[in-house]
């Protein structure tokens, strides 16, 4: 897995939320109604790729629920050509007469949508569960949709533990070659289909699966990674737009040294919240003030990066994983009791809680396993999307930059360039524009204290695409709908079901 920063994949953490005050905004305007049963290719869509948009899924019972698998074109720009599968899940709606599908991703990128299905539908309210047809997918490279695979349980346990040293211009090579070497791995194991698992190649298979599910228009709930899933489909089809949640926004407008930096600063603010909550319980075993408990903090990282702390298993807990287990907890305000829980371990020479806290993080099963593949699929689609400069003064002074914003846990988030800078499929880059001129209303979230995906990323989009609405939620953790707040969720349920979108400004 490439060098850190290893938080800058902005995945959803689905955990136990508390319901908190409503509100009402008022609505502002309507969007495209969804409808479903006789969506076809289109005047518009290349006669080429027509045998995809007409395909039928077929359908079959898989535990509670339903699947299929689409066929769509490995490269986009020669639909003739070899072909792979995306795998869909489905729950068919409760009222059994479905305005038409609403199709899910969790984040990433990388996360497995067929995974979180049974998440959301614990996260999408009873109303919306009778209206639509759920329906999960995994994305192009991703665990179930003909996957990236690179390297062995055991090689990535060596990986995500490692500590690279950037102090010197031989260490950030090793970190190249070191990161060159996992590409390949990758190349080599995955073939052809590493060079095509960019996001926009994604989002034009979505536009195949609204046709196949039968929808004249694309309803969709996508969370962190998921909004730059759902923004880029919007710019690409804006006349195929119909009720688009975008929760949790990225900005996919900047580069890969400014997501850093706002993520590092956004895990700084959701660190100084962790610490002013826990210093004011009992138990807390950071003293003194919030500059103070920040400073423990970041004690312990120097001590764990010169020792390394033993834990109840074979595995040492390096500052890399030990990083990885204190950002955890921060996705969700929820967890933040666990933090503390590790946090006084930890202080007390004991590793183990912040490696489990890690090992969630990454996917890691207790046998060794992981869950899936999200972080070879996670870097793939990094890689393709987007690459830093690799010139080690270039990267010094971005550290730099970072350290002044974060100084706590900037060090997790710098150097990023090196992961890329030997990928061995081209780079495919961001589109041109994100205006999605035409299309129907969006609805963007963002929460104020998100540490994985800043709120001003949500502002940005908002801005970005012409039709956006900005709802903003008041509240610390990563992506607001289902996560407890009565006024985020009948704000969304009111969009989802009726088009109508709050008047600008609204918040909650």
């Amino acid at each position: 897995m490439p060098t850190p920063p290893a938080l800058r994949r902005c995945a959803l953490v689905v955990l136990v939320v508390l319901a908190l005050a409503a509100c009402s905004p008022a609505p502002r305007h309507q969007a495209t109604a969804p409808t479903s049963g006789g969506a076809t290719a289109g005047a518009d869509v290349d006669p080429a790729l027509a045998p995809f948009y007409e395909q039928e899924l077929e359908w079959a019972a898989c535990g509670a629920h339903q699947c299929a698998e689409a066929t769509v074109p490995l490269d986009w720009s020669q639909p003739e050509g070899e072909t792979i599968t995306v795998a869909l899940r489905r729950v068919p709606s409760t009222s059994g007469d479905p305005v038409g599908s609403l199709l899910l991703n969790p984040g990433g990128p990388g996360h497995s949508g067929i995974d979180y299905l049974p998440a959301f539908q614990q996260m999408v309210s009873a109303k919306v569960r009778a209206a639509y047809d759920l329906v999960a997918f995994d994305p192009r490279g991703v665990q179930a949709s003909s996957p990236v695979t690179c390297v062995e349980p055991a090689e990535l346990d060596a990986m995500t533990a490692w500590v690279p040293d950037f102090s010197t211009d031989a260490g950030i090579a090793e970190a190249v070659e070191r990161n060159a070497e996992f590409g390949r791995a990758c190349l080599e194991r995955t073939g052809p289909l590493l060079g095509h698992v960019d996001t926009a190649s994604a989002a034009r298979d979505m536009d195949v699966l609204r046709a196949a599910l039968g929808d004249d228009a694309l309803s969709y709930l996508g969370y962190s990674y998921g909004t730059d899933l759902g923004a880029t489909y919007a710019a690409l089809f804006p006349e195929r737009v119909g009720r688009l949640v975008l929760d949790g926004a990225m900005d996919p407008t900047l580069d890969s040294g400014e997501v850093a930096a706002g993520q590092a600063a956004g895990f700084e603010n959701a660190l100084r919240a962790y610490v002013a909550d826990c210093q004011a319980a009992s138990g807390c075993p950071l003293r003194g003030d919030v500059d103070d408990g920040m400073a423990q903090i970041g004690a312990l990282f120097d001590r764990i990066r010169a020792n390394p702390l033993r834990t109840q298993t074979d595995r040492e807990l390096t500052v890399s994983l030990a990083f990885a287990g204190v950002a955890t907890p921060l996705y969700a305000q929820q967890s933040w009791p666990a933090l503390t829980q590790a946090l006084t371990a930890a202080f007390a020479g004991d590793g183990s809680p912040l490696l489990q806290l890690a090992d969630q993080y990454y996917g890691r099963q207790p046998d060794g396993t992981y869950v899936s593949n999200q972080n070879e699929a996670f870097t793939a689609i990094l890689c393709l999307d987007d690459r830093a400069p690799a010139e080690p003064e270039a990267m010094r002074a971005e550290a730099a930059e970072i350290a002044a914003v974060a100084p706590t846990v900037g060090q997790f988030f710098s150097y990023g360039g090196a992961g890329c800078a030997q990928w061995p499929v081209p780079e495919v880059g961001a589109l041109d524009s994100y205006a999605a001129e035409g299309a129907a209303p969006i609805l963007v979230v963002g929460t104020t204290n998100d540490p994985a995906t800043p709120y001003a990323w949500s502002q940005a989009l908002a801005e970005q695409l012409s039709s956006a609405v900005l709802l903003t939620y008041e509240g610390e953790g990563h992506t607001a709908y289902g996560r407890g707040s009565s006024c985020v969720q009948e704000t969304v349920d009111a969009y989802l079901l009726t088009g109508a979108v709050p008047e600008e400004g609204a918040r909650c």
